[in-house]
C-alpha cells in the first residue's frame, strides 16, 4: 500500500527547495526578516530531505539492479540536460546516488549503518586534503570545468552542490528508514522527538569554536558539507517525516491530502518545471536581477507551488501518472 504521507513529504521538501532555489535564481541577498529567516533556514534541508524519501523509495519499490540502473542512467540524462539551465541541479546527482547505492539495496541493517557512520568521515579527509575551491567562482557560484572529466568527476563526487561524498548518506539512511512500519503513529513520535534532537546537537559544535577555519568544518551548513550538516539535515528530515505522519489523517479528513499527494507523486516533473517554467518566467520577466525583495521572491515561490499543486490534481484526473513518471516507466520498466 501506498503511504500518502511520503507524498505529503516529497511536495514539502519540493516545495522547500522552490523557496531556496529562486531566491538563488534570483539573485536575492538574504536580510533580518521572516521570509529569509525561513528560506535560509530550508538551505540544505529541503534537498536533504528529497534524498532521504528517495532512499526510502528504494527500499519500499525493491526495484531490480536492471532497473534501478536504467532509472539512474535516465535521471542522470535529464540531470545534465537541465545543467544547461541550472548549475544547481540534484537529478544528475540522484542518478549516481542511485548507481553507487546497487550494492546496498539488498544489504543488511549492519551494513548499511556501517556505510552511514563511513561517508561523512571519508568527506571529512576530502575536505582537510583536497582544495575544496577547485574549480569554483564563488563570486558567481559558476563551476568552471564541470563539462571535462576531471571537473565532473570533482564536481560529482568531492564539490559540486550535492556531491555523492557525503550527500549519499540521506539516501543509505532512507534506505534503512524504508524498512520501518512508516504508518506507525508510535515511529512517527519517535522520528520528531530524536530528529529533534539530533538537527538542534549538529547545530552546536560551531558554536564552541572561535577558529573560523574550525567553524565552517563543524558548521550545519550545506556548503562545505560537513559531517555536522549531515547529521543535523538527517535529523530534521527525520523530524519532518514524522510530523507529517502524524498529521496525514488530519490532512486526508480535510481533502487537503488529496491535493498535496497528488503533487507529491509528480515530484520529478514538477522539479524540472520549476526551472525551465518557473525560473524561465522569472527570467522573461526580468526579475533574475537582484531587484526582487527577500518577501516578493518569498511569496513568489509560494504562488508557483500553489500552482503547481493545481495542476496537479487537475492532471491526476486524465492520467495515472505525471509527464516525466509516466516517461521513466515506460523507458525503464
Amino acid at each position: 500500500m501506498r503511504l500518502q504521507s511520503l507524498d505529503i513529504a516529497r511536495f514539502v521538501a519540493f516545495c522547500g527547495m522552490v523557496l531556496v532555489n529562486f531566491r538563488i535564481a534570483a539573485n536575492v541577498t538574504p536580510q533580518a526578516d521572516l521570509a529569509s529567516a525561513l528560506t535560509t533556514a530550508l538551505e540544505g534541508r529541503a534537498a536533504a530531505l528529497f534524498v532521504v524519501l528517495a532512499g526510502v523509495g528504494l527500499a519500499l519499490a525493491r526495484p531490480t539492479t536492471a532497473v534501478q540502473i536504467k532509472r539512474a542512467l535516465f535521471l542522470l540524462a535529464i540531470g545534465l540536460v537541465n545543467m544547461t539551465v541550472f548549475d544547481a541541479d540534484i537529478l544528475h546527482f540522484y542518478g549516481v546516488y542511485f548507481l553507487c547505492a546497487l550494492p546496498f539495496l539488498g544489504a543488511s541493517n549492519r551494513r548499511l549503518w556501517f556505510a552511514i557512520c563511513t561517508v561523512p568521515i571519508v568527506a571529512v579527509f576530502a575536505l582537510v586534503a583536497l582544495n575544496y575551491d577547485a574549480g569554483w567562482n564563488w563570486d558567481t557560484y559558476v563551476y568552471s570545468d564541470f563539462w571535462t572529466v576531471q571537473g565532473f568527476l570533482r564536481h560529482t563526487f568531492y564539490n559540486g552542490w550535492h556531491p555523492v561524498f557525503p550527500w549519499i548518506t540521506f539516501l543509505l539512511f532512507g534506505l534503512w528508514l524504508g524498512r520501518k512500519d512508516l504508518s506507525s503513529a508510535s515511529l512517527h513520535r519517535a522520528l520528531i522527538l530524536w530528529g529533534s534532537l539530533v538537527a538542534i546537537l549538529g547545530l552546536i559544535p560551531a558554536a564552541l569554536t572561535e577558529d573560523a577555519e574550525l567553524r565552517e568544518l563543524l558548521a550545519a551548513t550545506a556548503i562545505p558539507p560537513g559531517p555536522f550538516y549531515i547529521l543535523s539535515a538527517t535529523g530534521s528530515a527525520c523530524a519532518m517525516l514524522g510530523l507529517i505522519g502524524l498529521i496525514t489523517p488530519v490532512l486526508e479528513r480535510s481533502g487537503l491530502a488529496t491535493w498535496l499527494t497528488a503533487a507529491g507523486r509528480q515530484s520529478l516533473t514538477l522539479y524540472v518545471a520549476h526551472i525551465l517554467i518557473g525560473m524561465g518566467f522569472l527570467e522573461e520577466a526580468g526579475l533574475l536581477d537582484g531587484s526582487l525583495s527577500t518577501n516578493q521572491i518569498f511569496w513568489i515561490s509560494l504562488g508557483f507551488c500553489l500552482l503547481c499543486m493545481l495542476y496537479a490534481r487537475a492532471w491526476k484526473r486524465v492520467a495515472k501518472r505525471g509527464p516525466l513518471e509516466a516517461l521513466m516507466r515506460k523507458l525503464t520498466g
